[in-house]
């Protein structure tokens, strides 16, 4: 199930160009009006020089609440923006804004990531001491997810991207003989594709979108590499034996009913036995075989 989206977008923030003049003139406004009701006072008309020094200090302040709301967002970066607690929306819009001065402004990337995990060591669905890593690419969809559903969300991807890696590591055998079981070594496609689907699942709390998810690393564990490897030639023998002798199989029969269809020559049981004993040792063997040519008969 998809978790809704939380995010909203700031409503009508104001333009950084303008508020940053606004700012610079109080500024200027207040430094003037302290210097000008100063050389009033001294000239003994304190009536108007004390009441424009007061507001020319209060101007201060205002400038600088001026400038802490000034917001300045770069391309493919975004600022989840909160007043007193509250999720007030999310500036996603590259340029520069004037948002309330009193909230605070926490910068979310909206770029792609890599993540290359560690080589972790796993048992595959056998039982088997694998070791295993994968690369991820991902981005941030949903800021405010991001923001405030999980603790830290760059640690979140790490964390559950070991945790599918070991769950899918052992829902699989390293390697399978049979072309139909899914295998990790000999179903990239597959085992990818059901890496990249359960890290979506994963990380959709945390408002994360997954666009790669790919193995990057596999192999057995040291400690059994050197038998495995035997394993996998005499699996690899035993498969290949059983192809040619199903092959010699079907040539030898296909030659018996050959003979008998044209009529070429009569054999009696004895016969048909000699001739498919001969005829596997040629078809089975693996090096030439040298012809013996027999000028009598078999029974004598």
């Amino acid at each position: 199930m998809n978790t809704p989206s939380r995010e909203l977008l700031y409503p009508n923030p104001g333009r950084g160009l303008s508020r940053l003049l606004l700012g610079i003139l109080l500024l200027l406004g207040s430094i003037a009006g302290i210097i000008t009701g100063g050389m009033l006072c001294a000239n003994g008309r304190t009536n108007f020089g004390v009441p424009l020094i007061l507001l020319s200090v209060l101007a201060i302040p205002t400038a600088v609440l001026v400038f802490c709301g000034l917001v300045l967002v770069n391309p493919n970066q975004s600022k989840v923006v909160t007043l007193f607690g509250n999720y007030k929306g999310t500036l996603r819009q590259d340029g520069f804004f004037w948002v309330n001065p009193f909230s605070l402004r926490r910068a979310v990337s909206l770029r792609a990531h890599n993540f290359n995990s560690d080589k972790l060591k796993v048992n595959d669905l056998r039982g088997n001491p694998i070791e295993i890593g994968a690369v991820v690419v991902w981005r941030v969809r949903d800021t405010a997810q991001a923001a405030f559903d999980v603790e830290d969300f760059e640690s979140y991807v790490q964390v559950q991207t070991e945790s599918a890696l070991r769950h899918m590591a052992s829902q699989h055998p390293y390697d399978s003989p049979h072309e139909t079981e899914v295998s990790l070594r000999g179903s990239s496609d597959t085992v990818n594709a059901e890496l990249q689907n359960e890290l979506t699942s994963r990380l959709q709390r945390a408002g994360i979108e997954v666009l790669e998810g790919r193995l990057s690393h596999l192999a057995y564990a040291p400690e059994i590499a050197g038998a495995m490897l035997q394993r996998q030639q005499a699996e690899a023998i035993i498969d290949a034996r059983t192809r040619i002798v199903e092959g010699a199989v079907g040539m030898v029969h296909l030659a018996l009913e050959q003979l008998k269809k044209h009529g070429v020559v009569e054999l009696d049981e004895e016969r048909k036995a000699q001739m498919v004993s001969n005829l596997l040792v040629v078809l089975c063997s693996e090096r030439g075989t040298q012809p013996v040519v027999n000028a009598g008969t078999i029974y004598g």
